[in-house]
């Protein structure tokens, strides 16, 4: 890693695992550029909340989907800090169809899923891959538990999380040696995204994981900031590997 303070790119970063992850790195003394679709007024408080923690931190409005706004948000990020230690690929999106609803599919919905899930994270690290490599930096995926077991989510969503797992590893091995590329598997997360998933059962499905859970608790946004810190930071002989953060869930059911 050369001198100086190291840089981060987070992308799909103005909520949730992107913020967590961003914040974290940003307390660790990264400066962090983060990424947004649509989400402006989350992006511009994740932002404020970053530059209270010091260091010089960036808002970059693009959909990952698109390779020419990727290009241009990482040409923008390496001409604030010439240099990039750190990518966090977590933009992602999902279906609103039934996870058993096999019928109710749109495939244009489907094809937008991978878009951004699965295209947008490729192309990301595509045109990250030099200046990580310059850096001898680290690249983290977020998966999901659904990309590899069964669960309550769209078909098109645990299919595209399936691919980033699979991408991490051929990724690992196309980057090697000078950048690790692992991933991170989280279970079902206390919060927005699973309040839209299981509608008016959330509180009841949710003490039950717990309660199934060996940690008893659930996974919350922070859990999957900090495995994404240390891999980032540290486990220099980890690559290709996608950790699960569901407390022993899957381990133990």
């Amino acid at each position: 890693m050369a001198q100086g303070r190291p840089a981060a790119l987070v992308t799909g970063s103005a909520s949730g695992i992107g913020r967590a992850a961003a914040l974290r790195l940003a307390r660790a003394g990264y400066d962090v550029a983060i990424n947004y679709s649509r989400s402006e007024e989350g992006a511009r408080r994740t932002l404020d909340e970053l530059e209270r923690l010091g260091g010089k931190h960036l808002a970059l409005r693009g959909d990952v989907s698109d390779d020419e706004a990727v290009a241009s948000m990482v040409a923008t990020v390496i001409q604030a800090y010439g240099r990039l230690d750190a990518l966090v690929n977590n933009a992602g999106m999902t279906s609103e169809t039934a996870p058993d609803d096999l019928d109710g599919v749109d495939l244009a919905e489907w094809d937008r899923v991978f878009a951004v899930n699965v295209r947008g994270l490729f192309q990301v690290t595509r045109a990250c891959a030099a200046p990580l490599r310059a850096a001898g930096g680290s690249v983290v995926n977020v998966a999901s538990i659904v990309g590899l077991r069964p669960g309550p989510q769209p078909l098109a969503y645990a299919a595209s999380k399936a691919a980033v797992v699979s991408l991490t590893r051929t990724l690992s091995r196309v980057l090697a040696p000078e950048v690790r590329v692992n991933a991170v598997a989280p279970g079902w997360i206390a919060g927005e995204w699973m309040e839209r998933t299981l509608g008016d059962n959330y509180e009841r499905l949710m003490e039950r994981r717990a309660t199934w859970t060996p940690m008893r608790r659930n996974v919350t946004v922070d859990d999957v900031a900090e495995t994404i810190f240390s891999l980032t930071t540290s486990n220099p002989f980890v690559t290709g590997e996608t950790i699960v953060i569901d407390g022993g869930y899957a381990a133990t059911t």
